[in-house]
């Protein structure tokens, strides 16, 4: 979906003079001629990515390569990727320790950890290097405008890596880094990767109003989505704005609809008005509402699953991410439950096939059953079109006028896929075609949107199976694991002395 903004960030802070090749390991493999090539090797990686990054550091060093790496998961977790045999150790935010880096090499220095408690002034941040991208390979660019978020969720890593106070580039900043797309060609998605797009509302707004008149000034060459807290439901003028600058689309990390949860979890943004509301202001606005939903907080109730697919049916919201509770390394979460006893592991992978890495407060089985069952529930044929269709009827209509584009050929193979298989091969056909037509009288602005979003089902009707396989697994060897540990404590009530 998107580049590694990280790492093209990485080489553009880095002496210009040094010349660089950029593998992305989400879309190839390292060719021969490439590891031949590089005297050094700079590794970036989430928590996701880390069992592929400790291969490839093992990899580097058995050909005699010097590895460097930094990014999240190295900076929460420093000593695993050390253990693996990496050189250098580039942890906190680049700005800061990039610059040491480079001083080390340049002093000859064969290995270093370097890291800083500092949070650097972003608007120092130059401009990404895009070009060293295959464009071919993405759905959407990134563009980072500010790091940091002002909450306090427990279970987030966010306010760990990057603090409480949002940081913001200058607008003229952010312009540049667009600037140089448009110069490279790129005319699609542009995905703004804040964690939280509003935590800084005027420095935004700021933002907004001089990307309007860059977008009118080029005749609207990217399609924006973002990430804010649902608080953004309460600043009209800011959604105004956002329409204005042809944002379609916003991630809300919603979590649940349990308000016990959210109040526990310290998500207090989450409980001041109404979900519902929220979702629906923001939906007739004309932005289409992408959510996170979370399962497994403490002290949640049976039927959490339930609960979310009713949520996600209410509000009609299409697309969601959806995942057991994980305690990632050093959260307030991970540090509370180390201290209870109940952490099982601190390798904690927010990733949608992984199961819990701590004691929860009901039956992790219960919690596994239900999260499966809801997720497939979900993702089920009709009931995704049923959704997207009522989602699609209130939706508010694009406030620009894009000049019509014709279609390229990897839209029309796009079309064709989604018309055969839900149009013609599967039982859905009909319903494909009643909800299309439907759309096209009714909103006939979000037709094409409407489309886009029926064809995510793609990706999660095969994904579903992914799921349901990967938890049955680990559920079966959490409980081997389980009995294992009750025989090892098992003691002989009598001993016969021979």
């Amino acid at each position: 979906m998107l580049p590694p903004l990280g790492l093209i960030t990485v080489a553009a802070i880095l002496p210009q003079a040094w010349e660089f090749k950029l593998v992305d390991r989400n879309v190839r493999n390292i060719t021969e001629a490439e590891w031949a090539w590089a005297d050094l090797v700079i590794l970036s990686a989430m928590i996701v990515q880390k069992d592929d990054l400790l291969a490839i550091i093992q990899e580097a060093k058995r050909r005699g390569k010097r590895v460097a790496c930094g990014g999240p998961y190295p900076t929460s977790m420093p000593e695993v990727p050390q253990t693996a045999g990496v050189d250098y150790l580039i942890l906190d935010e680049g700005e800061i320790t990039l610059p040491m880096f480079v001083e080390a090499i340049a002093k000859g220095e064969t290995s270093g950890i370097f890291r800083t408690q500092e949070k650097p002034d972003v608007t120092s941040t130059p401009v990404p290097r895009f070009d060293l991208l295959e464009f071919d390979a993405y759905d959407s660019m990134s563009v980072q405008f500010s790091r940091g978020c002002p909450f306090q969720c427990e279970f987030c890593d966010i306010i760990v890596l990057y603090g409480r106070k949002p940081r913001t580039k200058t607008p003229a900043q952010l312009l540049a880094e667009l600037d140089y797309l448009y110069e490279l060609g790129w005319r699609r998605g542009v995905f703004m990767v804040d964690d939280n797009f509003i935590g800084n509302k005027r420095n935004v707004k700021l933002l907004l109003e001089a990307l309007k008149i860059w977008q009118q000034e080029h005749e609207y060459p990217f399609r924006f989505n973002t990430e804010a807290s649902v608080d953004l439901a309460a600043d009209q003028e800011l959604m105004d704005l956002m329409m204005d600058c042809y944002f379609d689309a916003v991630f809300l990390g919603i979590e649940t609809p349990d308000e016990d949860s959210l109040q526990l979890t310290k998500k207090f943004q989450n409980t001041r008005s109404s979900l519902l509301e929220a979702v629906e202001a923001i939906t007739k606005t004309g932005l289409r509402v992408m959510a996170g939903f979370i399962i497994g907080f403490d002290g949640e109730k049976s039927g959490a699953g339930d609960r979310i697919v009713r949520f996600a049916e209410l509000t009609g919201i299409p697309t969601t991410t959806f995942a057991m509770l994980q305690a990632l390394p050093h959260t307030a979460l991970w540090h509370r439950l180390e201290k209870e006893g109940r952490l099982r592991s601190t390798n904690g992978n927010l990733n949608q096939t992984t199961l819990m890495n701590f004691v929860p407060t009901r039956p992790v089985e219960e919690i596994a059953r239900e999260y499966v069952e809801a997720f497939c529930e979900l993702y089920e044929p009709n009931a995704y079109l049923d959704r997207v269709y009522s989602y699609f009827l209130k939706l508010g209509a694009p406030r620009v006028k894009v000049p019509a584009k014709l279609p390229t050929l990897i839209d029309l193979r796009a079309l064709a896929i989604i018309v055969w298989r839900q149009g013609i091969k599967r039982e859905t056909r009909w319903k494909f075609w009643h909800h299309l037509f439907s759309v096209i009288k009714r909103n006939p602005a979000v037709w094409e949107h409407y489309l886009i979003v029926c064809a995510h089902n793609e990706h999660f009707m095969e994904y579903r199976e992914i799921v349901r396989t990967q938890i049955e697994e680990q559920l079966t060897a959490y409980w081997a694991e389980e009995e294992r540990v009750k025989q090892l404590e098992v003691k002989p009530e009598k001993a016969i002395a021979g």
